[in-house]
């Protein structure tokens, strides 16, 4: 049996839990690297719409994706209490779709919006038209994901990760067809996009599903305390992660308004940095799982040995991605666009963009960590402080009053990124330092 104090274990353990997560999640990017791929091949303007689209759509949906991502760190926490968990499937769907109706009714909200902002004329009826169906996709999605969150409370994390590689290929199959045409379909561009994504979040809700009900058995169960618990850990962690993506889509958004072509930018430059965050992001959510077992088991020694293997784990494997982007600039751009305007404003941002890089899996490691401990608020606040009291204000500044362009936005995003590690480094030694004098007390 492996020495529980051997480091080897640890990283075994996240690994477990981690390295299927990171299969799904790359799979999970790489159906929106699909969508990116086919717009960018289809036309600028095709990519310029989807890129001003998602920017808008990801403001509202990730706020409900905040809400049911508490799922997993709270019912990891219960399962270390010795608590049965099985009871909680039915709450959670209900949650689930509760908020996939009030984001539907949102997203819905904005599309008459969309001429009074701005944009080009040519992409005002595309963005809306992607938008519309994009909206009616908001079930399957949450289905998913809420899914995905209550089985990765039980460790299962295999085969849900598995749905999403096979769905990367329907996703890429239905894009071909739906976008160019086929036969006697019509190509339909930025709203076969549209509906190609429609078609794969109902096909990975339902395959979810279909797997729960095959190995698990259920029962009707309410409990109001469950809801405001999910409300307590997941209001916070959504919040954050809706600060988080309004600042980064806002920059499409203040950037498209100038012209179409830096939305692409900032959405191709997105798409790089979100395929190579799905590993931290993976390793993030198992850290919040075995810290948040840990935590409820009382167990301090496991807690902060996680804490800090996950940590080196999602740092180290930045600095790799980090170092690939900044050697290979060019040739990466040149996987999605072949316009030289996307060339010249794309690759000079590549570079700040590995730096940035490396600050980021550093935040998302301590923020795995405060979920596990359920100190979420934290993440909220750090999050509020480091990309609009200073990204913004000063990546617009750098913008347009150094003429920087993109490049300004993303300087601001790397000063964001390391105030926001210092902050919750800083909340979280402070929170060791409390249970390690509770722990001597008892």
């Amino acid at each position: 049996m492996c020495d529980k104090h051997d480091i080897k274990y640890y990283v075994r353990e996240l690994l477990t839990i981690a390295a299927p997560i990171i299969m799904g999640n790359l799979g999970f990017i790489l159906i929106g690297v699909g969508d990116v791929v086919i717009a960018g091949r289809h036309s600028t303007d095709t990519f310029a719409a989807i890129s001003i689209a998602n920017s808008i759509v990801n403001c509202i949906v990730t706020f409900g994706f905040g809400l049911v991502s508490g799922i997993s760190p709270l019912l990891s926490n219960y399962r270390g209490e010795r608590k049965s968990i099985k009871k909680y499937f039915y709450p959670s769907i209900r949650f689930a779709m509760i908020l996939a109706f009030i984001t539907m009714i949102f997203t819905m909200a904005c599309i008459p919006v969309i001429p009074l902002i701005g944009f080009e004329d040519k992409l005002v009826k595309p963005i809306q038209e992607y938008m519309f169906v994009t909206a009616l996709s908001t079930f399957g999605a949450f289905l998913h994901s809420c899914l995905k969150e209550f089985l990765q409370a039980f460790e299962i994390v295999l085969f849900p990760n598995i749905v999403t590689i096979i769905c990367v290929f329907l996703n890429v199959l239905l894009n071909i067809i739906l976008v160019f045409g086929f036969g006697p379909i019509p190509s339909l561009g930025v709203i076969g996009l549209a509906i190609a994504s429609l078609i794969v979040r109902y096909v990975m809700g339902f395959a979810l599903l279909i797997y729960c009900y095959m190995n698990m058995s259920f029962r009707n169960y309410h409990e109001k305390g469950y809801y405001s618990s999910l409300l307590k850990i997941g209001a916070p962690i959504s919040l954050a992660v809706l600060v988080e993506f309004v600042a980064f889509n806002s920059i499409a958004i203040i950037m498209g308004r100038v012209s179409g072509v830096y939305a692409a930018a900032q959405n191709l430059v997105c798409t790089l940095t979100t395929i190579s965050f799905m590993v931290p992001f993976a390793i993030s959510n198992a850290i919040a799982v075995k810290v948040g077992f840990a935590n409820g088991a009382e167990n301090i020694p496991d807690l902060k040995t996680y804490s800090f293997v996950g940590v080196v784990m999602s740092v180290l494997f930045m600095m790799c991605s980090a170092l690939v982007f900044s050697s290979f600039p060019k040739p990466i751009v040149g996987i999605f666009t072949v316009d030289d305007n996307l060339f010249k404003i794309a690759v000079p941002v590549m570079y700040i963009l590995s730096v940035f890089q490396v600050f980021d899996g550093l935040q998302i490691a301590l923020a795995g960590i405060c979920k596990g401990v359920k100190q979420t608020n934290i993440v909220l606040f750090a999050n509020f402080v480091a990309y609009w009291c200073v990204s913004i204000p000063l990546g617009y500044i750098l913008a347009f009053k150094f003429n920087l362009h993109l490049t300004g936005f993303w300087i601001g995003l790397v000063v964001s990124a390391l105030i926001l590690c210092s902050i919750m480094m800083y909340k979280l030694k402070k929170y060791y330092v409390v249970q390690y004098q509770k722990q001597e007390l008892e």
